[in-house]
């Protein structure tokens, strides 16, 4: 494949195959979030993280602005670090049956996955 100079790079201006569209920004925001509707799933991952143990809960809705307030909260309860990253939540530690139990309290459905 033969390189392009700067001076022959296509530069578009306008495109209408959607391809410019942020796809995030084009999802139904959940403003008013039903718990009860959802099921999430915590899963323990040792895995690339050097040897430490983490608890991530996974399947997500998409509602980053509720879920980052949501992992302040579980970090308080259970008194350990963690981040909202990639649609999912982890929290430093196995913290399984904690965050089951606080999960529930506020509605969710949750199942414990993995290991």
């Amino acid at each position: 494949m033969a390189k392009l100079i700067k001076s022959e790079e296509v530069n578009i201006i306008y495109s209408c195959d959607g391809s410019h569209l942020d796809k995030k920004k084009d999802l139904p925001r959940d403003k008013d979030l039903n718990p009860s509707d959802y099921t999430l799933k915590i899963e323990l991952q040792k895995n690339k993280r050097g040897g430490k143990t983490v608890s991530v809960i996974k399947d997500l809705p998409f509602n980053p602005k509720y879920f980052q307030k949501l992992t302040k909260k579980l970090k308080n309860a259970m008194g350990s670090g963690g981040s909202f990253k990639n649609d999912s939540i982890e929290i430093q530690g196995d913290h399984r049956g904690k965050m089951k139990t606080f999960l529930e309290n506020l509605g969710f459905k949750v199942k414990l996955s993995g290991g």
